[in-house]
């Protein structure tokens, strides 16, 4: 099984405000994204699962238009690391997204871990003073499960930046140990992302920089599914599928110049690529 998954970040806002949304006014923008490309994504039932992470607004519209979909499941963006219990929290949780909520809104799956993520919580707690980096891995486990005890599928994204290439086995490692102690990882995918190569200007990796990456990680991992999360795009889509270790990837923007932004055709080009070259 392929995991194809799709981070829609904050592509809702309009282009006239400073985004990147062509495609539709903003209520109807997940509705509009997973209607194009529902029923082509149909066709790979049995080969691929293709979690669709949206910004909490616009949940509702991807779980109503997707239905009962086999392929698609529309995500959240992480969640938060205590929840709702019978008996406990009823939902106190301003500004936050426990899982529970999540799970009953009809959300399948959740990305928890992302760089941007771990970049939020490395500011936030230094601020405070903290600068221990195992304390970001830490709160992650509380999300990661909170998430899995909801039944969420889960996304888990490590990396190393720049500074820690030379290391970057001791970090992966660490990012993994800590991240996912003391959970069932069944429902668990692991996306591994070269922060080092992430943004304009930078050289991303080959396949000989990724392959004994993916291999590392399922050895650490016993074997879980690993996924490119630096970015799967039309241009690496052939690269990424002849790698045997590798079981799919991150996409995001599919248009890079011109009219930048996420086109669901693109998209669909994208996953048709892959899937037709990709090692089984």
């Amino acid at each position: 099984m392929k995991h194809l998954c799709l981070n829609l970040k904050r592509f809702d806002v309009p282009a006239e405000a400073g985004g990147v949304n062509r495609l539709s006014s903003p209520d109807l923008w997940a509705e509009t994204i997973v209607s194009r490309v529902k029923e082509e994504l149909a066709a790979y039932e049995g080969k691929a699962r293709f979690p669709m992470y949206f910004p909490e607004a616009h949940l509702i519209g991807a779980v109503r238009e997707a239905g009962d979909s086999k392929v698609i499941e529309a995500g959240c963006q992480g969640v938060y690391r205590q929840d709702v219990a019978p008996g406990g929290n009823f939902g106190a949780y301003t500004t936050n997204r426990p899982a529970a909520a999540m799970k009953a809104l009809g959300v399948k799956s959740t990305i928890i871990g992302h760089c941007e993520e771990r970049n939020d919580l490395s500011g936030v707690l230094a601020e405070a003073g903290v600068t221990d980096t195992a304390a970001v891995s830490r709160i992650l486990n509380q999300e990661v499960k909170c998430a899995v005890n909801n039944g969420l599928t889960v996304t888990f994204c490590i990396g190393e930046k720049a500074e820690e290439r030379e290391n970057w086995q001791e970090v992966l490692s660490a990012q993994l140990s800590e991240g996912l102690k003391d959970i069932d990882c069944s429902n668990v995918v692991i996306a591994y992302e070269p922060v080092w190569a992430i943004g304009p200007g930078k050289t991303p990796p080959g396949a000989d920089v990724i392959r004994p990456i993916a291999q590392f990680i399922k050895e650490k991992t016993n074997g879980l599914p690993v996924v490119y999360g630096g970015g799967l795009k039309q241009d690496n889509a052939e690269m990424l599928a002849s790698i045997p270790e590798i079981d799919g990837g991150l996409i995001a923007l599919t248009r890079f110049t011109g009219e930048i932004g996420f086109y669901p055709e693109e998209y669909l080009d994208i996953i048709k690529i892959y899937l037709e070259h990709c090692s089984e």
